[in-house]
């Protein structure tokens, strides 16, 4: 399955951005072999506004079912939903950690969002 997480950078060591739509690369991990593409969400993060929104069209477009981040906001949060991706919030560690513990059935998905939204 692929696995969208929110990353400081471009390697499975990499520490997960905690920030969803403003996360510096968004990595979509394939759970099973590890393989992974790396995508640079600078102009989403750097969007004044709607970058929840742009980057859920993103990891949507990229075939991820799942988004492993730290948190998400509510516009995100619907979109991501409304795609039919399944989202987790509040995890940390590095990308690795994350697609393993995701693989080991220690994650819930959220029921909502976990952040308030930007006004």
């Amino acid at each position: 399955m692929k696995i969208a997480v929110t990353s400081q950078g471009a390697t499975l060591e990499s520490k997960m951005d905690p920030r969803f739509g403003r996360a510096a690369y968004i990595m979509i991990v394939d759970s099973e072999t590890m393989a992974f593409e790396v995508f640079d969400n600078s102009e989403n993060a750097n969007a004044l506004k709607g970058a929840g929104i742009k980057t859920s069209v993103l990891i949507s477009e990229n075939g991820a079912k799942v988004l492993l981040t730290g948190y998400c906001g509510p516009n995100a949060f619907k979109t991501l939903h409304t795609g039919g991706l399944k989202v987790v919030n509040d995890v940390n560690g590095s990308v690795k950690e994350a697609v393993l513990a995701f693989n080991d059935g220690i994650f819930t998905y959220s029921e909502g969002p976990n952040k308030d939204g930007h006004w």
